[in-house]
């Protein structure tokens, strides 16, 4: 039975990816089983119950990642590796990050309120982690972490879109680690 609930984890989560939450009917995940549909209910109480189980192994997965950071690193090692972390969620769970990122606005109930808060509790993590860096002299003293969050969480959030199979999600963060502490502006010399 575990086996099965695992397999119509994962199903769910890939068709959702595909199709949208919407999109996908409690046909098309017994289709992808290769059962009936009926038998579907004695693994799911419903639709939305899968849709709340992909997004709590979404927000697990990416708080995971971050529970790895070391308290001790440097300021900028934290943050090169809490986005290491994330790309690699993202790279090595895709269906479940693509997921967690775009369907949670279908999720009803206390069911939303708590992906929400696990949601909100993960933007406020990097906000604390930029907010640590600033005080301990490690990032610039006139950052908004607000807006260094917001635009770490933008663009690797996204990468469900644009993540190619077999990147290596560890050289991207570095380089996006790079451009952030270093800035657009950086080191070129005059044309």
């Amino acid at each position: 039975m575990a086996t099965r609930k695992g397999d119509l984890a994962r199903e769910a989560a890939r068709l959702f990816a595909e199709r949208g939450f919407h999109g996908t009917s409690m046909g098309n995940l017994a289709d992808a089983l290769g059962v009936q549909k009926g038998s579907l209910y004695s693994l799911t109480g419903s639709k939305q119950e899968l849709l709340f189980e992909t997004m709590r192994s979404g927000a697990r997965a990416f708080h995971a990642a971050l529970d790895e950071v070391p308290d001790d690193a440097s300021a900028v090692e934290r943050v090169r590796l809490a986005l290491r972390g994330h790309l690699r969620v993202v790279a090595e769970q895709i269906d479940v990050a693509t997921v967690f990122t775009r369907e949670w606005r279908y999720l009803e109930g206390d069911d939303r309120e708590l992906i929400l808060a696990e949601r909100r509790r993960y933007e406020d993590r990097w906000r604390r982690l930029f907010q640590e860096g600033l005080e301990s002299g490690g990032l610039r003293t006139d950052l908004d972490v607000g807006a260094a969050a917001l635009l770490v969480l933008s663009a690797a959030n996204w990468a469900y879109t644009w993540l190619t199979p077999g990147r290596d999600t560890d050289e991207l963060a570095d380089r996006f680690v790079a451009i952030l502490v270093d800035g657009l502006r950086g080191y070129a010399t005059p044309a």
